[in-house]
């Protein structure tokens, strides 16, 4: 009888390599883990952006445990939720720091809760990416241990406005915001890029944070016969707002960005007859990147679209855990220098960032709703 390796020493050889994985799986679940902290809005409003980044985590981490975890750390997430309230991500970051004892940490999702926490991780000296705020100030603000995994709002407002100018050539156009930091600050940056393009917006105004009731301005942007309306903000407000400008035969483009990113964006809208033709601007779509395939399909296999920011998240816990590999431990300032000297491979492609933090590349593009409740990628 043929026997595996050449008989006796053969078997024994295989015997000793389960043995040694076997160990090696040991020791990995045997060390101190690897904690990072997840925060964003997992309650609330804007808890359909908190899914996302928990669902791509989780898968990461998943898979990077599956193959031996970081330097023979497995990983252990900890959810935290600020409801996209700067007061509570600061809370959060602070028992994040203190009593949780992370030693990384993915998040927050909104710009404001991002820059409010980012004082406390950059205190601990720990290392902080963000998958989905997009406000410049995020990585402006000095910390050499913040990073991003998504664009930023002057590179997706200046396609935006290339997009009402050129492409709808439209005139009149409404500017409209949340007054939140995100909101306001892609606004400004679309307004910016339109006036350079030759375009002043014929009205400029901000709305309220959990309104609902537009009916007023929408009946102000009509007499100004509009023929395009910007809005920065997020889905829980442009859902409505789209509604009841559709409503009142307000056949005005509807354009805004990455806030809207989540299918929850056509249920605020009350169905796709009212999502249907809106635009937006995002990444070029994830979920078509060959590198990503394989975790696409599983996460489909499991019943989840995995739409908007859930593969940023998953791109951020592979760059957590090269740089921590690369640096030798979690050290942020280590880590830091690390991911900034290096290319990391990832889902989304090849990733480099520069000394602020930011992408070296992004890749923002135009979006149209249509009449499936679903967003395509423009040609």
């Amino acid at each position: 009888m043929a026997t595996v390796g050449g008989g006796e020493t053969g078997w024994r050889g295989v015997g000793l390599a389960v043995l040694t994985a076997w160990m090696a799986w040991g020791t990995a679940a045997a060390a101190e883990p690897l904690r990072i902290g997840i925060a964003g809005p997992m309650t609330g409003a804007y808890a359909p952006f908190g899914e996302q980044f928990w669902r791509g985590a989780s898968m990461a981490a998943q898979d990077i445990n599956a193959s031996g975890g970081v330097n023979g750390r497995l990983i252990e997430l900890i959810k935290a939720d600020d409801a996209c309230e700067p007061k509570q991500a600061v809370a959060v970051a602070s028992r994040l720091v203190d009593s949780d004892k992370v030693d990384l940490v993915v998040g927050h999702f909104c710009s404001s809760t991002t820059i409010a926490a980012s004082s406390a991780y950059a205190d601990a000296g720990m290392m902080q990416i963000t998958p989905g705020s997009t406000n410049p100030k995020v990585t402006e603000s000095q910390i050499p241990t913040i990073f991003r995994t998504c664009g930023r709002d002057d590179q997706q407002g200046s396609v935006a406005a290339e997009f009402i100018v050129k492409k709808l050539q439209a005139k009149a156009v409404a500017v409209i915001h949340d007054k939140d930091t995100y909101g306001q600050g892609l606004a400004d940056a679309m307004r910016h890029r339109m006036g350079q393009l030759g375009v002043k917006e014929v009205i400029y105004e901000g709305i309220t944070r959990g309104e609902k009731d537009f009916n007023a301005l929408v009946t102000k942007l009509k007499s100004l016969k509009v023929d395009a309306v910007y809005f920065g903000g997020l889905h829980n407000e442009a859902g409505p707002f789209v509604r009841q400008m559709r409503e009142q035969g307000l056949t005005a483009a509807f354009i805004s960005g990455d806030g809207i990113v989540s299918n929850q964006f056509v249920l605020d809208a009350g169905g796709p007859q009212f999502a249907k033709g809106v635009y937006m601007t995002f990444g070029a779509d994830p979920r078509k990147i060959s590198a990503g395939k394989s975790v696409v399909d599983r996460f489909r296999k499991e019943g989840y679209e995995p739409e908007g920011y859930t593969l940023y998240s998953y791109v951020a816990l592979q760059a957590i855990a090269a740089a921590v590999k690369g640096a030798g431990g979690p050290d942020g300032a280590k880590a830091s220098a690390w991911l900034k000297a290096n290319t990391v491979q990832t889902v989304m492609g090849s990733k480099s960032w520069d000394a602020k933090g930011d992408l070296k590349d992004t890749d923002y593009v135009m979006y149209r709703w249509g009449s499936d409740g679903q967003y395509a990628q423009m040609e």
